[in-house]
């Protein structure tokens, strides 16, 4: 699997509030608290595709998940409902869960692709070498010589 570095932005003053605690152990259990509603991706180029997969369990994907792409960012957004009729303790994480990434220079945003599978939605991008062209650029000089 190889992974890609996405699209440069820049870099927000604070990272991903579940990113500081990334390098941790579970600190006697206290990780799980902070580590809440995080939607876990993984991404890759596999045959001329951005492929972004995303831990989904426990959703319909017909009315729980709405992808959406604009300038270059694709998002996705779930949400998972809680029970009514349990009782008991969980450690499930219920609600919404949104997830930003910037998609890679050549990305085709009009060949976007999804399907959901034992609680995997994966997304595949198709991807084009940008043709970078070379051109020289003429020196002017400021004293108009």
């Amino acid at each position: 699997m190889t992974t890609i570095a996405p699209r440069r932005q820049p870099m927000s003053l604070f990272p991903d509030f579940s990113e500081l605690f990334a390098g941790f152990p579970s600190l006697g259990g206290l990780r799980p608290a902070f580590d809440t509603r995080v939607m876990r991706l993984e991404d890759e180029m596999e045959d001329g595709h951005y492929v972004v997969r995303a831990e989904m369990p426990g959703v319909d994907p017909a009315k729980d998940i709405d992808i959406t792409v604009r300038d270059g960012q694709l998002t996705i957004k779930a949400e998972r409902s809680e029970k009514k009729d349990f009782d008991g303790r969980s450690e499930f994480s219920y609600g919404s869960f949104v997830r930003s990434v910037s998609l890679p220079t050549g990305a085709d945003e009009g060949s976007i692709e999804a399907t959901y599978d034992k609680g995997i939605l994966t997304i595949s991008v198709a991807v084009s070498e940008p043709k970078l062209a070379e051109r020289h650029i003429e020196v002017h000089s400021a004293n108009g010589q």
